[in-house]
């Protein structure tokens, strides 16, 4: 079963990091996303951009409404997502754990439901 875990975290807390913390964590990511590749369990793996680089879109009595930025305001940002493939959802929540930014965040685990795709 497929499970998407997205990866949510204070902008501010990267940009507060000294260059090297980056580098640390960063190195830390790669090492998961090789393991999960050798496993055979990754599916595909991404940062999203801050932000402030995302638009918002609704549709309301047939009008596209476009907003800058994201729709709610939260203290953690969704920041990236990997999407695993594995057996069951013990599995994906122990892959969630060893995402590095569950230390300073949070990571949210959903099942992706197969409608015949």
């Amino acid at each position: 079963m497929k499970y998407a875990l997205l990866i949510y975290s204070e902008e501010a807390h990267w940009e507060k990091m000294t260059e090297a913390g980056r580098g640390e964590v960063l190195g830390r990511y790669m090492a998961l996303s090789e393991d999960l590749k050798r496993r055979g369990q990754y599916v595909v793996g991404e940062p999203l951009d801050a932000t402030t680089t995302a638009s918002t879109v609704k549709l309301r009595d047939g009008r596209t409404l476009v907003t800058d930025g994201p729709f709610a305001e939260t203290k953690e940002q969704l920041c990236g997502f990997y999407v695993v493939d594995v057996p069951d959802l013990d599995t994906a929540l122990a892959i969630a754990a060893r995402i590095p930014s569950a230390e300073v965040g949070s990571i949210e685990v959903r099942p992706i439901p197969a409608y015949g795709g």
